[in-house]
């Protein structure tokens, strides 16, 4: 099965560029959103975009970016079952796959060289969820906390 990423930037630029060629070039069937696509979006809404096509299942996961990153990953962490995380190096990939189950990965546009890009999608798709009790229990308590929240108006 080839997993369908959902890739958004308020901004398209070299490192856009890079990420959707790798993404490509593994094999992953790529679906463009905001700026990518050229529709100018503000980060607030390309986040929300591409959080909502990962948690409609449209899409398997994300990748967003912004200039820091920050906004788009809060803007996709407010979209219930998404789990973005900003990742500045390889290893906070692997622990964010790992620990917290993310669905959603994040890079600044500001900072991300392309061969960290690189690094950085090799780790987070060569590791799997966390099976671990330890892991599973956290996971659960972060959907538990998002139930709740959703709920208040």
């Amino acid at each position: 099965m080839t997993l369908k990423i959902a890739v958004g930037s308020d901004k398209r630029m070299n490192l856009t560029d890079f990420v959707i060629g790798e993404l490509q070039r593994r094999g992953f069937e790529v679906e463009l959103l905001g700026s990518l696509a050229g529709v100018e979006r503000e980060w607030a809404e390309v986040g929300r975009e591409v959080a909502e096509a990962v948690a409609a299942g449209r899409c398997d996961e994300g990748i967003l970016f912004c200039w820091t990153g920050t906004g788009v990953c809060i803007a996709a962490n407010k979209v219930p079952g998404i789990r973005a995380v900003l990742c500045v190096d390889a290893e906070t990939a692997r622990g964010a796959r790992r620990w917290n189950h993310a669905n959603v990965l994040v890079m600044g546009l500001r900072l991300t060289s392309e061969p960290v890009a690189k690094e950085i999608l090799d780790a987070w798709f060569s590791t799997p969820h966390g099976e671990e009790e330890f892991d599973v229990r956290n996971v659960r308590r972060i959907e538990e906390l998002e139930r709740k929240y959703s709920r208040v108006s």
